[in-house]
Order: C-alpha cells, then sequence, then structure tokens
C-alpha cells in the first residue's frame, strides 16, 4: 500500500478476448490479426511476451490522407521487446492508423505534427498498481504524477475498492466522515450499491473524466466487509455464498480479478480457504488473483507458498504485487523467492509479479502496531485507553512477534514520517522515528503512539528495508512486471510528502536502471511497462504500437529522462518526456499538462456488456 499525500486510508479504501474472427482469440487480443499458435496465445497470456517480429521491411506504403497527429522520425519501439527502427506514426482518431518508415509521412496532412527526431515513441505505460480510486471518481482526475511520467493507463484495486457497498457499510462511511473529501467520498461511494455496483463504479469514473484510461480488480478486502463486516474468523457457508456472488457480479462488470491485500485488515482476517474459494468464483470469467502478500519479510516464502496454492486450487493466474524481501535478516530470501515462481511456472502455474524501482516502500504508520489493535476500526479507541496502550507498545517493541512488525524489520532509523494533514503536525514531516522520539522525548514506540493520536492515526511512512542488489535482480526476471503503488497526485496541490514513486517509477526505470546501470534493454523494459500488462490483464487493443490499436502514446528522450522525485522533496516532475497521448489525444506537452481528460474505462475479461 502506498504512503499517500494525504498518508492515510480513505475509510472507503478499507470498506470499500475477441479480436479479429480470423485470429486465435487470445493473441488477437494484444497483436491483431497476426498468424500464430496456441502455445503463443498461452505465452502472451502468462509472461507478456509477444510473439510477433514487426521490421520496416514489413512495413506497408503510408496510405493517404489526412491525420490528426503524425509523430515523424522517431525510434519506435513498439512493445514486444523487439529492437526499435525508425518509424512515423500516423493517428486519426482515437487510433493508431499507420505506422510507416520514417519520413514516409513526412508531407502528410496533420492537424498536429510532434517531431520526434532522437526520441524514443513507445506505447504508453500501463500501470498495474495504482492506488486512485478517490480522485478519479471524485477529485482531480488529471493525473498529473503519473501522465507526466508517461502512464497512460492505471489499474487500481488493491486489498479493497469503493464497490459494492451496503447499507452497513455506508453508515460506517459517514460515521468516519472528518474532512471535507471524506464527505464527497461518502455520498459518491453510498451509490454503488446491488449487483451492479461494480460496473456503477467504473461508470462514475468515465463520467468523471481522468487523462488515462482506468480499470479495476475487486478488492478482497471489500469482499469480506460486505459478507461478514468487520468481525475475525472464517467465513461461514452463507457468507462464502455471498463473496462468490459479489466476484461473479464484478467480473461481469469488468473487474481484471481480485486483489488482496493481506497485511492489513480486514484483507488479513481472511484464510486461504476464503481466497481460493473467491479465485474459483472468478475463473470462469477470466480473472487474475493479484497480492500484497501476508507477508514480505520473515514469512515470504510461506506466504508466497500460499498465494501459488490459491492460484494452484482456485484455477487461476497469479500475480505478486511489489515482490520484495524487507529487512536486513530476509534479504537472501529474494532470490529463493525468484527460483520458487522459476519452478511453479516450469510446472505449469501462471504466477508472475511486478515491482517498483525502489529500496523503501510506504504504508500507513498505523501498519506499526499490532493486526489486533486495528480490530473492528477502534484502533484510536485502544490507543486512549492507558492499560491497552501499554499493551501495544509493548508488542511494537518486540522483535520477536507473529505479525509483520516492520518498524522492527526497518529499525525506528528506518522509518519516515510523512503525510501530515493537521498544521501543528508538519515539524515532524521527513522526520525518522529515531529524530522523533528525540524530539518528543521520548522511545519510538510512543512516540508512533502519540503521532497516531494526534493525527487520528493519518499519518504515512516510508519503509527503507529493501536490498538494491535485489531490486535489480528482480528487474530482470522476464515475467516481472513495474507499477507504482501511487495515488495520481498533483505538485499544486499536494499536501504532504508521498513516495517519490507517484512521480518518477517509469522515469527512474528508464533513466538510472536501463541507461546508467544497463540492468535492461531499454526494449525490454518498455515490454515490462506496456504490452507484459496489457497481456496479463487480457486488455484489448493497448499496450502495443500497431496499426489499428487505440494511441495511446509516449515519446521520450533516451537520453535525457529521469526521475527528479526524491523521498524528501516528491513532489516533482521527471524530465525527458516530451509528449504523452490518450486515445489520441494528448495530455502532457513538455514539461505541461494540457487539462486534457481523454481517458476511458478498460475492463476484464469477463464483461458481459457492448462491445468495447
Amino acid at each position: 500500500m502506498p504512503a499517500r499525500q494525504t498518508s492515510r486510508k480513505p475509510a472507503a479504501r478499507v470498506i470499500a478476448r475477441r479480436g479479429h474472427r480470423a485470429c486465435a482469440a487470445a493473441v488477437a487480443l494484444l497483436v491483431g490479426c497476426t498468424a500464430a499458435a496456441p502455445e503463443d496465445a498461452a505465452r502472451v497470456r502468462s509472461a507478456g511476451s509477444v510473439p510477433v517480429q514487426h521490421g520496416t521491411a514489413a512495413l506497408p506504403a503510408a496510405p493517404a490522407g489526412a491525420y490528426d497527429v503524425v509523430i515523424a522520425n522517431g525510434r519506435l519501439i513498439d512493445g514486444t521487446g523487439n529492437a526499435w527502427y525508425a518509424a512515423d506514426v500516423g493517428i486519426r482518431g482515437d487510433r493508431i492508423a499507420t505506422i510507416a518508415p520514417a519520413g514516409m509521412l513526412a508531407t502528410a496532412q496533420a492537424t498536429t505534427r510532434i517531431d520526434a527526431t532522437g526520441r524514443v515513441i513507445a506505447p504508453g505505460f500501463i500501470d498495474i498498481q495504482g492506488q486512485s480510486a478517490v480522485p478519479f471518481t471524485i477529485g482531480d482526475g488529471r493525473a498529473v504524477s503519473k501522465v507526466s511520467q508517461g502512464v497512460t493507463t492505471e489499474i487500481m484495486g488493491e486489498g479493497s475498492t469503493p464497490a459494492p457497498m451496503n447499507t452497513a457499510m455506508i453508515t460506517m462511511l459517514n460515521s468516519q466522515r472528518r474532512t471535507r473529501d471524506d464527505t464527497l467520498s461518502a455520498a459518491a461511494f453510498g451509490t454503488f450499491t446491488g449487483p451492479r455496483a461494480f460496473g456503477l463504479w467504473l461508470d462514475a469514473m468515465q463520467q468523471h473524466r481522468t487523462s488515462v484510461n482506468v480499470g479495476s480488480f475487486l478488492g478482497a478486502g471489500t469482499i469480506r466487509v460486505y459478507a461478514k463486516g468487520y468481525a475475525v474468523g472464517a467465513a461461514n457457508a452463507a457468507e462464502l455464498d455471498t463473496m462468490r456472488v459479489i466476484t461473479q457480479n464484478a467480473m461481469r462488470d469488468g473487474a481484471f480479478g481480485v486483489a488482496s491485500a493481506l497485511i492489513y485488515p480486514p484483507g488479513r482476517y481472511a484464510n486461504t480457504a476464503e481466497l481460493i474459494a473467491i479465485a474459483k468464483a472468478m475463473a470462469p470469467h477470466g480473472g487474475v488473483y493479484i497480492t500484497h502478500m501476508r507477508s514480505e519479510a520473515d514469512q515470504y516464502l510461506e506466504a508466497l507458498d500460499e498465494a501459488m496454492r490459491i492460484g494452484r486450487e482456485g484455477g487461476v493466474p497469479v500475480e505478486i504485487y511489489h515482490l520484495k524481501a524487507g529487512g536486513v535478516r530476509n534479504w537472501s530470501k529474494a532470490t529463493r523467492a525468484v527460483a520458487k515462481i522459476d519452478s511453479a511456472r516450469a510446472a505449469g502455474l501462471d504466477v508472475a509479479a511486478d515491482m517498483y524501482p525502489y529500496v523503501a516502500g510506504g504504508t500507513s504508520l498505523s501498519a506499526c502496531t499490532p493486526p489486533w489493535a486495528t480490530e473492528g476500526d477502534k484502533l484510536l479507541e485502544r490507543l486512549r485507553d492507558p492499560a491497552t496502550r501499554a499493551k501495544i507498545v509493548a508488542e511494537m517493541r518486540s522483535e520477536d512477534t507473529p505479525w509483520e512488525n516492520l518498524c522492527q524489520l526497518a529499525t525506528p532509523a528506518g522509518i519516515m514520517t510523512v503525510g501530515y494533514e493537521k498544521p501543528e503536525w508538519k515539524r515532524y514531516e521527513g522526520k525518522r522515528l529515531s529524530e522523533i522520539a528525540v524530539m518528543m522525548k521520548s522511545d519510538w514506540a510512543n512516540a508512533t503512539v502519540d503521532i497516531l493520536l494526534g493525527t487520528e492515526a493519518r499519518a504515512g511512512m516510508l519503509v527503507f528495508m529493501m536490498s538494491e542488489p535485489n531490486v535489480e535482480m528482480q528487474m530482470r526476471q522476464p515475467w516481472m512486471k513495474f507499477g507504482t503503488d501511487a495515488d495520481a497526485v498533483d505538485p499544486d496541490s499536494a499536501r504532504g510528502l508521498t513516495h517519490p514513486r507517484a512521480y518518477g517509477t517509469y522515469t527512474r526505470i528508464l533513466g538510472h536502471y536501463v541507461r546508467e546501470r544497463k540492468v535492461l534493454t531499454l526494449e525490454e523494459a518498455v515490454r515490462k511497462m506496456t504490452s507484459a500488462v496489457a497481456a496479463r490483464l487480457s486488455i484489448r487493443d493497448r499496450g502495443l504500437l500497431r496499426e489499428g490499436f487505440y494511441a495511446d502514446v509516449v515519446v521520450f528522450d533516451p537520453n535525457t529522462i529521469t526521475d527528479k522525485a526524491t523521498y524528501t522533496a516528491p513532489h516533482q516532475h521527471s524530465i525527458g518526456v516530451q509528449a504523452v497521448l490518450v486515445n489520441g489525444v494528448r495530455v502532457w506537452d513538455n514539461g505541461t499538462h494540457t487539462g486534457a481528460t481523454p481517458g476511458r474505462v478498460v475492463r476484464g475479461p469477463g464483461w458481459t456488456g457492448a462491445a468495447r
């Protein structure tokens, strides 16, 4: 989970393939009508590698006619992983009309012409782990921090979604209103009820207007709260039946699958059997089980085993969110986790992962408290009771806990607090817990509790506990993808610090890890940002530069592209991104957002609505 600009989880986050007929369906989803064997289609789905060779010799003569946009003389990286070639791209409406050898569109009529000399023309990046449900529903839909780094599609849903809602969930949402955003969220999310609730939410985002395409998984925590509330314990037969129905409805409405977040309540209350039952319910609809695993530290390998068991017994592909081994004592497990995934794939299990390019993660500061302290959404009530507070503090200090004690894994010096809303707490912004303890003349655990009480648990933290060699090792894996795990934010209106990944995930990879560190080739990095994600999620007509595909395009300078966002100054745009187009409309122009909001809803393979 991210450390958000407001460094809190809105209450709603918690409670809340048909291609050309001549083609094999799975392949047609991604590459149009090409001659591909069934085994190629399977490979596309499982790993995101697109079995298409495309060079200048195969390019057709440029057709006559005017274009809305011509991008000329660029190095075209089509998203397949193949080597770049010099090309022009002609766009009509929302589609790529022509891809031709460089210079062939020099005299073509075009309303807008973009000179891409010395630049790369690539498919727009698809963020497999976005966190922008609130801004895309009721807030700023421009997605400034995302489009400025080349993102054209964002997929959400980790752990929770604003839909579906029931009466009890709406009541809880209304009881937690403390800010104007809370009130707006409650009013909007409270309408996402009934059997079409998930689809209503997707429709609401379309009507709200966004600069990027949007889609979502169904949150597993939302499923659980809908069926069982915040009660701890195994779901009974009736509750499991409700969960199955909710899942099937959401899949028909366009969910890409189900996303769990098993270290946070209420997701942590779900046992493996419950998650397998949900997986079985979405399997006939082509869903993917994607998970923030139950552990990313001491029980890392066991948690990976659980995720793969859910996929195996549930009959669905498995995707691991932000793969990482947290804490120095667990760094050696990273290579073992990769070996486990490789072994499972060799045995036929469709399991893969994604990641962000940083050694620090981000989440709510409340994650430093034991799980039982947050049960029933009563953390603040428990912290106010002296005896219960003492028990919580003692457990926080323990180096041997059955739960993921992030503050001990990273040490207090490795925890940076962020995202304070109240002015009186701003002096601790960007400070480490070890520093804050000194400032408060206290110990780190009591200082943490005081912050949670003073901010009403609306503070976040950046957790420095990963290894740079492991980051590079994971990037090289052929089944790896990239995501931000961040909200879309705007430096002109952002409140407090956030994780730099909100602004710099893709540009950091292309600048630091591709150009400087040479961990990946440019073509392979782009594949992992584009077609690999589209293939995994069965997103049709996006993720590749192909004639007839939607014109989601990024133009960038491979010699200068880089991130500027840092942990202490995150609200900075990347440099080197010249242009970003979504559905043929320019949303980013040489460092400036155009204000356009041409984004559309993208839906999963189980959608039963009208043709996309």
